[in-house]
């Protein structure tokens, strides 16, 4: 249990990449530029949102690949790609020639469910098979099989002079399975996380199934995937803003961010009963005096805080840099070099 005694293990940062549709290069190069502070200042490793027909990254493995050949030793990950969207078997093989490509360091997260806005999307994304898509965690399953080096065809051998079939999706990249994340705001999901072998992210946005206290429920879904793999790693993910080396200008529109946002977490949103963190603004003592009083966060050793939504290319640096530099070390954690 993190107390101030216990220092933060890993900690990294979330993006959803944001862009402009008329102009989308300079929006995709920032991506990766604040990929690459996130390497020089230390960072554990660094996270794609996923975003599809929006303005933000659609494709993170392949914004992924790009970060391969920019950075050399943080990790780099996804949270989460929606697996209604894919084909497990050609998502193996895209996840696993970026974990060659980086050498090891890709940390996949995933999640099931069907697309969102299903009935707008299903005719473009499956119009002969719709009604048969199996989008429960069996789905998960299979990524998870391909991944692992589990058949994929009957047939393996060479054919003619050179081509050279194999059962298994290749490149096959050891070690890439430990490394596979389930995304879940439900006790059910953490729990399928840890007896299916998976690693478990927990975001800032949970399922209020039977309570509306956002900390508790998230302590919950950490204990239940703990009872099912009691040595699993665990990442907790929260927005923060620190403000220590914020402009007047800056801390402004910060606070105004936060402000808006505030209202969505009083109460369970939608159908789904979802219900979203406070985001955590103000200094990093402050923050981090924040962060020992959440009962999930005493739970964790690593973290992957995400950063707001809709800020500009200095502010992410700002934001990161005082991550770095300032809430990291109130929680004991030490940049890797």
């Amino acid at each position: 249990m993190p107390e101030p005694s216990v220092p933060l293990e890993k900690l990294g940062f979330l993006t959803i990449g944001l862009f402009d549709g008329d102009d989308p290069a300079p929006g995709h190069e920032t991506t990766l530029q604040v990929i690459e502070l996130g390497e020089q200042l230390g960072f554990d490793s660094a996270w794609v949102r996923h975003r599809h027909l929006q303005y933000g990254i659609s494709s993170p493995v392949a914004v992924l690949a790009a970060a391969t050949q920019r950075t050399r030793r943080i990790e780099l990950g996804t949270a989460v790609i929606p697996l209604g969207w894919e084909n497990p078997l050609r998502l193996a093989e895209d996840l696993a020639t970026v974990d060659v490509l980086s050498g090891g360091r890709l940390n996949p997260g995933v999640s099931v469910g069907p697309p969102m806005h299903w009935d707008d999307v299903r005719t473009a994304l499956y119009p002969d098979t719709a009604d048969v898509e199996d989008f429960s965690y069996e789905r998960v399953a299979r990524l998870m099989r391909f991944v692992r080096g589990e058949r994929a065809a009957s047939y393996a051998g060479k054919e003619g002079v050179v081509e050279e079939w194999s059962d298994r999706v290749q490149p096959q990249s050891p070690g890439l399975a430990s490394r596979m994340w389930y995304g879940g705001g439900s006790v059910s999901s953490a729990r399928w996380a840890g007896e299916n072998g998976m690693n478990f992210l927990t975001s800032s946005v949970v399922r209020a199934e039977d309570s509306t206290d956002f900390a508790a429920i998230q302590h919950g879904l950490i204990r239940a995937f703990r009872e099912a793999q009691p040595g699993g790693r665990v990442s907790q993910g929260l927005v923060v803003i620190p403000t220590d080396s914020a402009t007047a200008e800056q801390r402004a529109k910060y606070r105004a961010y936060v402000e808006a946002r505030t209202p969505r977490t009083s109460t369970p949103q939608g159908p789904g009963r979802l219900l979203f963190a406070r985001d955590l603004i103000g200094s990093s003592d402050e923050i981090a005096e924040q962060l020992y009083a959440h009962a999930a966060f005493r739970e964790v050793t690593e973290v992957a805080f995400a950063l707001p939504f809709s800020f500009a290319a200095e502010d992410y640096v700002q934001i990161l840099t005082d991550i770095a530099t300032g809430l990291g070390p109130a929680l004991g954690w030490a940049p890797r070099s």
